[in-house]
């Protein structure tokens, strides 16, 4: 079960607002990049459902952060059916993220009081979701929706809380064009897994990128 409530959870994603979305089909991997992005400072970190057995993957993650990382919230993302969102909670998921809305997962989360963040594309969505309890949205695809899409929800529905993925780089400008429009948080994928970089193992430098980030995001003063 979740060793963080959904509030704890909320509150660790607005004071640390990036959230790394990574699969890797191999175990010592995870766990190196895990490591990495604690070290760094980062305090929320979403684990995909993408590959076969990666709720057993999951579940190895969950034991080592509770033992070496106390303090990391870790959540399970890519989920689109209530079964494998109880699964992955039963195993230790703190959160759930998904591509998009699904009321049978928010009703699963809601019972077990467990963070919900689905992803949504319209303002229609959006409200929907927040009607069943979500407290944060995710945008996704943020490359496609773009930071006008952020802007224009704000504009009528300043309380929705908006964390953007896909098409977010961990630089100055891609930052501080998404927070500049009214996101809460960012989820940043790929661009901070390198391919080559897990090839060759070389989790020093996802450390460094991951401390970069967190660099930038404290000179935009959204750190809290």
């Amino acid at each position: 079960m979740a060793r963080f409530s959904r509030l704890d959870v909320y509150q660790t994603i607005r004071q640390v607002p990036v959230v790394p979305v990574f699969y890797h089909a191999d175990a010592e991997v995870c766990r190196e990049v895990l490591g990495a992005c604690y070290r760094a400072g980062i305090r929320a970190f979403e684990f995909t459902n993408r590959g076969d057995f990666a709720h057993e993957l999951f579940s190895e993650l969950a034991k080592i952060a509770a033992r070496d990382f106390p303090d990391l919230v870790l959540g399970a993302g890519t989920l689109v059916e209530a079964a494998t969102a109880a699964l992955y909670i039963q195993s230790g998921a703190n959160f759930i993220v998904g591509p998009s809305f699904h009321e049978s997962i928010a009703r699963t989360c809601n019972r077990r009081k467990v963070a919900y963040m689905p992803g949504c594309a319209t303002l229609t969505e959006i409200s929907t979701a927040e009607e069943f309890g979500v407290e944060i949205v995710k945008a996704f695809p943020g490359d496609t929706l773009g930071t006008g899409f952020v802007k224009a929800v704000k504009g009528p529905m300043p309380w929705t809380s908006i964390m953007v993925t896909g098409g977010v780089e961990p630089t100055q400008a891609s930052l501080s064009s998404w927070f500049g429009a009214g996101v809460t948080a960012v989820g940043i994928g790929s661009q901070l897994f390198p391919k080559d970089v897990l090839k060759n193992r070389q989790f020093d430098q996802i450390e460094t990128k991951a401390r970069e980030v967190i660099a930038i995001l404290n000179e935009l003063k959204v750190i809290r």
